[in-house]
């Protein structure tokens, strides 16, 4: 097999017969070899691929944002030159078209002397790593969502309030927390039914999402009780903070059965102090959530 060094045949050999996709380059990037679990993996055959260079964009690999490897960040180029090996996650195109996630690990071939003449890429389809990572992320992303208001839930907003306490003591960053709480929410409940119920929660869930900034983080504290954790720069605009959420909130409505049912919500904010508690921060604005509706 060109490229490589010598016991050629035996190498030969043993590369077409693993279950691992192979293709090997000379120093030119030249394709010399393709396993037969490169053609079946990739949909092009030997004599498709042997002759052609890897830069002739035959697989056209990207990384995972879709950026191209083959001209730009070429893995087997990299170690033409320097050697190294290297291992990553791409995608490569099938004949057909089609994306195929694969791990991809490249090593130079040397001759006897120990002078670069190639490189060989092995590599596998990588759909079932990728499929148990994404089905990890799902889990963890909704371990830290509520699912009937699809906003963050309690454990969510326990590592927020503990990152923006440290962010407090360390960098002086102010933040604040606007505690929320649905007004009269046990009729919603016994008038119309939990399925109005939820839908107020969710309404509410809605509203605080889009009357709320990007660096702003909106969760369900429990029950009918909502929390915002906000940075902010003084009392005054976590005070404007709240009113907007009570505003907002007291424009939108839920149907019932053709009906409007009108919602609102009180408030409460507590600006953070140095070095306090979180736990004493949620407890001053649900207290003062609970005077405003005195």
């Amino acid at each position: 097999m060109a490229g490589l060094n010598d016991g050629a045949p035996t190498a030969a050999a043993l590369l077409e017969a693993m279950s691992e996709a192979v293709y090997a380059v000379d120093d030119d990037r030249r394709i010399t070899f393709w396993s037969p679990a490169a053609e079946l993996l990739t949909g092009y055959t030997a004599a498709e691929a042997v002759g052609l260079r890897c830069r002739d964009n035959l697989l056209r690999h990207v990384d995972g944002s879709g950026r191209p490897l083959c001209q730009d960040g070429c893995p087997l180029m990299a170690t033409i030159s320097d050697g190294s090996v290297r291992e990553f996650h791409a995608f490569l195109h099938h004949r057909d078209g089609h994306l195929v996630p694969v791990a991809l690990r490249t090593a130079a071939l040397r001759s006897a002397e120990g002078a670069i003449t190639g490189a060989v890429e092995v590599f596998h389809d990588d759909s079932a790593f990728r499929s148990v990572t994404d089905r990890l992320e799902v889990a963890e992303r909704e371990a830290l969502t509520d699912p009937l208001t699809g906003i963050a839930n309690r454990r969510m907003l326990e590592q927020v309030l503990a990152l923006r306490h440290y962010e407090r003591n360390r960098y002086d960053r102010r933040y604040a927390v606007v505690f929320v709480d649905v007004d009269d929410f046990k009729q919603f409940n016994e008038r119309y039914g939990h399925d109005v119920g939820d839908e107020v929660l969710r309404l509410v869930a809605s509203t605080l999402r889009y009357s709320t900034r990007p660096s702003d983080t909106v969760g369900r504290w429990g029950g009918d009780e909502f929390l915002v954790v906000a940075p902010v720069n003084d009392l005054d605009q976590a005070v404007g903070l709240a009113q907007r959420v009570r505003q907002l909130t007291a424009e939108s409505s839920a149907v019932h059965e053709g009906a409007r049912i009108t919602v609102t919500v009180s408030t409460g904010v507590a600006v953070a102090g140095a070095d306090e508690p979180t736990r004493e921060l949620v407890n001053r604005a649900s207290l003062a959530m609970s005077g405003s509706k005195v």
